[in-house]
C-alpha cells in the first residue's frame, strides 16, 4: 500500500506540494479573517461552524460577504 501510495505522488510531479501550500494559506487567510468578524459580532455558531468546518475558504468568504451584512437601522 505504502509503494502504491509513493508511485502515486511522484506521477503527480514536483508541483502537487506547491498547490497543497498555497491551497493551506487561501483557506488560512480567509479563515482567520472569517473567525475574527464573527468572535468580534459575537456569532457563537458561526464561530464553531468555521472552525470545525474546512471548505477551501468557500464559508468563510460567504461568512464575510453574504451572512455577516450589518442590517442597516433606520435612523429617527
Amino acid at each position: 500500500m505504502t509503494m502504491m501510495y509513493n508511485n502515486f505522488l511522484l506521477a503527480l510531479g514536483p508541483g502537487w506540494m506547491t498547490v497543497v501550500i498555497l491551497l493551506a494559506v487561501w483557506s488560512l487567510v480567509w479563515k482567520g479573517m472569517a473567525l475574527w468578524k464573527s468572535a468580534r459580532r459575537a456569532h457563537k455558531v458561526w464561530f464553531v461552524v468555521l472552525l470545525v468546518t474546512n471548505t477551501v475558504g468557500i464559508l468563510d468568504i460567504l461568512y464575510l460577504y453574504v451572512f455577516s451584512k450589518k442590517s442597516k437601522s433606520v435612523e429617527r
